[in-house]
């Protein structure tokens, strides 16, 4: 099975299309949340998700606040302004849609689970290896995919992953702005970060994405070109806080 990986698309059409367009080749695309927030298209970008090949879905919790289920005094002032704005625009279908969204993690098939923050906790973020060490301890499968951090990493732990002796947890990549593929081997356990497709917080403007081959048991993390200015006009024309436009131009 050859998996699309798609993460915190938030709102940014132009993003999930060139992403869409660059992977060509899959069989089910595993959707790990953030499908709204900060960008221009929340309607549009649900539209076409809900048209793909979806083997997984999860929520992430700008989908919970845009739907009232998250707290948005948890969100800083910018990222406020936008859930509100986008909470306004969503239709009824789309905002039903996304309530119905469910909590991560969520088993894939017999080797892959998806989460969006940490498989103990959908909205902690995985910081540093404490984190990830203690969400592969936590995992189901040999392979989990979160997102939440915009940032792609890989985390393999080798040994018995219980704090004995032959435990090793090792980060594996990739660089700031690199595109990444890796072997899996069937000894270890990993934690993979494929990036943001809408909002790429690693210095790299180019959205992110992953594909994972369960059968060639390989791991690839992607760039995509997109038309950051368009997206960036839009927000501008939609009233949002200017800054959300900015920050596309650099990656952050």
């Amino acid at each position: 099975m050859r998996y699309l990986i798609l993460s915190d698309i938030h709102a940014n059409l132009e993003a999930l299309e060139a992403v869409l367009a660059s992977a060509a080749s899959y069989d089910k695309v595993l959707l790990l949340g953030d499908y709204v927030g900060y960008g221009a298209d929340p309607n549009a970008v649900i539209d076409r998700v809900r048209e793909l090949p979806v083997a997984a879905q999860i929520r992430g919790n700008h989908d919970k606040v845009a739907v009232g289920v998250g707290d948005v005094d948890e969100f800083n002032l910018v990222a406020r302004e936008a859930i509100i704005w986008t909470a306004r625009m969503i239709t009824p279908e789309n905002r039903a849609w996304l309530a119905a969204l469910p909590q991560g993690p969520a088993i894939v098939d017999e080797s892959v689970e998806i989460c969006h923050g940490t498989t103990f906790d959908e909205d902690v973020y995985v910081f540093d290896d404490l984190d990830a060490l203690r969400s592969l301890r936590s995992a189901q499968r040999p392979l989990c995919l979160y997102g939440h951090t915009h940032m792609p990493a890989i985390f393999r732990l080798t040994g018995d992953g219980e704090g004995g002796g032959n435990a090793s947890l090792d980060f594996l990549g990739p660089a700031r702005g690199s595109s990444f593929s890796l072997a899996v081997d069937g000894g270890a356990r990993y934690l993979v970060n494929c990036g943001a497709v809408g909002q790429p917080r690693d210095g790299d403007a180019r959205a992110a994405y992953g594909l994972v081959d369960t059968d060639a048991r390989s791991v690839a993390i992607l760039r995509a070109r997109y038309d950051v200015a368009a997206a960036q006009a839009k927000i501008v024309a939609a009233g949002l806080p200017e800054v959300l436009a900015q920050r596309l131009g650099v990656g952050r």
